[in-house]
């Protein structure tokens, strides 16, 4: 393993973190909503799950899940409907204020931050075929946790970074402006990604 290694690694995750998955936009909807403390927190319980389940894949989970195709399914079910009830409740809290709501502590920002991730099995899917594409198969246990780290540092900054952005005084007062339509945007995306993943192959 190199650092062109680590690099091709760094650049296939900020693809896949920015792309428009539940992690990314529950993350932004609690920053706006919660506060960057709030973010953050999210941001690092996102991250350290990940870095599990890459760490996972590098150990060969994906074998237990191809030997034994219900503990996907049942891995997989659970995450989709966790999502259809974040959906469910973000649609439904959509009108109200959000001084009447109830704010997110940072210690169930990373709960939740956690449980996102880790009811998603397709993230040990996905660590698995970039891992086999970008490193060399025989490395070490060192090698395998560095890779681990590097994964929960990259996605603890690129949260922190989001969180930052994400708290300024504008972007708040933009989305209590149009609270009910963001979160029911959000809401229907949700949806429908919790959908995608329960009845998906």
């Amino acid at each position: 393993m190199d650092l062109a290694h680590i690099l091709a690694f760094n650049l296939a995750l900020a693809a896949a973190i920015a792309s428009p998955g539940p992690a990314f936009l529950i993350s932004v909807k609690t920053t706006l909503s919660a506060g960057r403390r709030a973010g953050l927190a999210m941001g690092i319980g996102l991250g350290v799950m990940a870095s599990v389940w890459t760490l996972s894949a590098l150990m060969g989970l994906q074998i237990v899940f191809t030997a034994f195709p219900w503990a996907y399914v049942a891995v997989k079910t659970l995450g989709a409907l966790y999502l259809l009830y974040i959906a469910y409740s973000m649609w439904k809290g959509a009108r109200t204020p959000l001084e009447e709501g109830t704010l997110k502590p940072a210690r169930h920002a990373f709960l939740q931050g956690i449980l996102i991730n880790m009811m998603n099995p397709k993230s040990v899917l996905f660590a698995a075929a970039v891992l086999v594409v970008i490193f060399p198969p025989d490395m070490g246990l060192a090698e395998k946790a560095f890779i681990a780290a590097n994964q929960l540092v990259f996605e603890v900054v690129f949260y922190g970074a989001l969180a930052f952005g994400m708290s300024t005084k504008a972007a708040r007062n933009a989305y209590l402006r149009a609270k009910a339509h963001i979160d029911r945007v959000a809401a229907v995306v949700l949806g429908a990604l919790g959908l995608r993943l329960l009845f998906g192959r």
